[in-house]
């Protein structure tokens, strides 16, 4: 019985501390080699932002071919490849054709998108939501409250749910991580008096199969998941700090194909 050859694609996540990437393969999920990261340069400028994003897509010659396509996060809104927002990275980047740039400074095709979409698409194909149809909702909470929504596994890109006004406020600011630890909340305070309040606007508008909640504090999640109470499962994202990586390699093969 012959060997199985995985399909490879190619994933870069852009954060705000850190630009990490790795070949990924399509069929598990998994990294095929362990990945590499750079701190985010400051200030995260066109040209040294896309140094470094040109660099770790040349770390990998031995498992990632000519022909890969490579996925890219960005932490912003990101439309048809531009940048209409940029938090953590410099504001140059506004406008931009993230995936010009990007191209042209990797020799590669590029699909550029926002960082909590790869997360939400890859916790959809291998992660917490892999058996779930209909609609998924990821938070990812932190400084604030990232999400995604995915419909039978298509993505609707760039949603901001975080940033709905509830009692008059912007949801994460009161909601998120950083809210909790401002106000010096415990954990059932947080989840009682503040993202049960969340959770249940979001719910009611977007009626969801499933909610699977992500960032840093996810890794505490048996800790305020289990207080909630909303008619929709809740649970913790499985991929973490892989997710991204993952996501944008599986939204690049499914644009433009992986060599086999």
């Amino acid at each position: 019985m012959t060997g199985h050859t995985p399909r490879i694609g190619l994933g870069i996540d852009i954060g705000g501390s850190g630009i990490k990437g790795a070949p990924v393969d399509l069929d598990s999920g998994t990294f095929v080699v362990d990945r590499v990261k750079i701190a985010t340069p400051r200030p995260a400028t066109r040209e040294a932002l896309a140094k470094v994003v040109a660099e770790i897509a040349a770390s990998f010659p031995k498992h990632v071919g000519e022909d890969c396509p490579m996925g890219v996060t960005f932490p912003g809104v990101v439309k048809h490849g531009v940048a209409y927002s940029a938090a953590n990275v410099d504001d140059s980047w506004v406008g931009v054709q993230l995936e010009h740039v990007f191209s042209e400074v990797t020799g590669r095709r590029v699909h550029a998108l926002n960082d909590a979409d790869a997360a939400a698409v890859a916790e959809d194909r291998f992660g917490a939501a892999r058996d779930t149809e209909g609609v998924l909702l990821l938070t990812t909470l932190g400084t604030g409250i990232g999400t995604a929504l995915l419909v039978d596994g298509r993505l609707v890109p760039n949603t901001e749910f975080g940033h709905l006004e509830i009692d008059g406020q912007d949801a994460e600011t009161r909601a998120a991580t950083s809210a909790r630890e401002r106000d010096n909340l415990s954990y059932e305070e947080w989840a009682t008096q503040r993202l049960q309040r969340y959770y249940s606007v979001v719910e009611d508008l977007l009626s969801p199969d499933l909610i699977v909640v992500g960032g840093g504090v996810s890794r505490k999640a048996d800790r305020f998941l289990p207080l909630l109470h909303l008619r929709a499962p809740i649970v913790a994202a499985q991929l973490r700090n892989t997710a991204g990586i993952v996501g944008a390699a599986v939204m690049a093969a499914e644009r433009f194909g992986a060599p086999s």
